[in-house]
């Protein structure tokens, strides 16, 4: 058994965003192929908590090099209050020779990167020209990751629009962008002042009930929905639709889900990002209508990006290894 740890993960993934965009695009590819098993989620709620949960994602990638394992991550809001991380996470991958376990993989990092890694590469494939600039809205580390990555697979970027509750987070946050990439930074006051901002928008709160629509928005703008209870049913309705999956989307109380209730089905969906990156389905729109890119976040991007780095430290030397974790 490898165990990877924080700084570990670290090592590997700092600064190779573009080595995590290529695992994330094959990930969804084999996703969309049928090589990948990705069962429904499994969330951990307690008895008078609507806030705290913990999850299990288990997942199978196929290809030249199958894996499989389970992500097992936490998500404590009430953290930030006391100077720790909202979520923690841990990856545990399997033999697919006799399924014994042979690596723990810390996944905090795993699974921020990998979301950020599939919004910029859903950004690159859905908005139509270089964008010059991205409205953040939510100042966690989802959102400082989506905007790294979003420096490599969109480098036309050179301004932001920062918009939280708490503004004095959004300022830290809008400095911590600049750190990144020299870009021009402003904090607006409202929502609706980010969402007319910029023709490229991304959802990445700890919402848990839709409380805007996307009436504020220019046309033709594309919404990185990544929180995915951001936004009411009828501003879902309205938009062209982009998911990683419908089966897992459509579910949880996510807006997706309302929307499914709603209308009675899923027609509002328009592409999955698998097929939309094989060429297999192509996402006709007219220029002034709204494109919302809304990922459950799929066990197979974790467990191929876990891989990655299991396979990279083991030719570093990274991380410890325990014998005697299994029988012999």
């Amino acid at each position: 058994m490898r165990i990877l740890g924080h700084a570990d993960v670290r090592q590997v993934l700092a600064g190779h965003e573009s080595e995590t965009l290529d695992v994330v695009r094959r990930a969804y590819r084999l996703h969309d192929e049928g090589q990948s098993a990705v069962p429904h989620s499994v969330f951990l709620r307690f008895p008078g908590d609507r806030t705290n949960r913990i999850i299990g994602l288990p997942a199978y990638a196929g290809g030249d090099k199958p894996v499989a394992g389970m992500k097992w991550i936490a998500s404590f809001p009430g953290n930030v209050q006391r100077g720790l991380e909202r979520a923690s996470a841990a990856i545990l991958l399997n033999s697919l020779e006799n399924g014994h376990p042979e690596a723990l993989v810390e996944g905090s990092q795993i699974s921020a990167r990998r979301t950020a890694a599939s919004a910029a590469v859903a950004a690159q494939e859905l908005v139509g020209g270089p964008p010059s600039g991205v409205s953040l809205v939510g100042t966690g580390v989802i959102n400082l990751e989506i905007f790294r990555f979003l420096t490599v697979a969109l480098p036309s970027i050179e301004e932001i629009t920062v918009f939280d509750l708490d503004r004095n987070r959004a300022e830290s946050f809008a400095a911590k962008c600049q750190e990144i990439k020299a870009v021009r930074a402003k904090v607006v006051g409202t929502l609706d002042e980010a969402l007319a901002a910029q023709p490229l928008i991304s959802f990445a709160t700890t919402a848990i009930e839709p409380h805007t629509d996307l009436s504020a928005c220019r046309p033709g703008a594309v919404v990185l929905h990544i929180s995915l209870r951001d936004l009411t049913a009828d501003a879902i309705v309205a938009a062209r639709n982009v998911v990683d999956d419908a089966e897992h989307v459509c579910r949880e109380g996510t807006s997706l889900y309302l929307a499914e209730r709603q209308t009675g089905g899923r027609s509002f969906i328009d592409a999955p990002i698998g097929a939309l990156l094989r060429g297999t389905a192509t996402l006709e729109r007219r220029p002034d209508e709204l494109v919302v890119y809304s990922p459950f976040g799929l066990g197979v991007l974790d467990i191929a990006l876990a891989d990655h780095v299991r396979t990279v430290a083991e030719e570093r030397g990274l991380g410890a290894t325990f014998d005697g974790f299994v029988p012999s």
